[in-house]
């Protein structure tokens, strides 16, 4: 999958999140959710390699579980950066959301991988 892709998936995974969990989790509109999905792109390609390599020893002590700790982490710090537009309610959404996107993610992926093995 493509980083322009994942970009576009992750927005309208934000977009169909915000619209299930809309008490705890908003979105201003198709814009905003492009422009987090960018931001949340950038920092897990700058800050999550780093937090990983700083937790390192409790991610292999959790069997990798903690991951989902950081993929929270860098919502909340996407949340932090995109101000009112972007509003994630707590820890706890955002390690819900990361879960959720996590499971969603795999799965897209595996299903674009498996069409690509049928064309080649």
């Amino acid at each position: 999958m493509g980083w322009l892709a994942g970009i576009l998936i992750n927005a309208i995974l934000f977009i169909a999140l915000s619209g299930f969990f809309n008490e705890s989790f908003y979105i201003e509109g198709i814009l905003a959710a492009i422009g987090a999905s960018f931001v949340l792109s950038v920092l897990n390609m700058i800050v999550k390699p780093i937090l990983i390599i700083l937790t390192l020893p409790i991610t292999v002590f959790t069997l990798g579980l903690f991951l989902f700790v950081i993929n929270a982490l860098t919502l909340l710090l996407t949340d932090n950066i995109m101000g009112e537009s972007f509003e994630i309610e707590s820890f706890g959404m955002a390690f819900l959301i990361a879960v959720i996107m996590s499971i969603v993610n795999i799965i897209i992926q595996n299903y674009l991988n498996r069409k690509d093995e049928k064309v080649h």
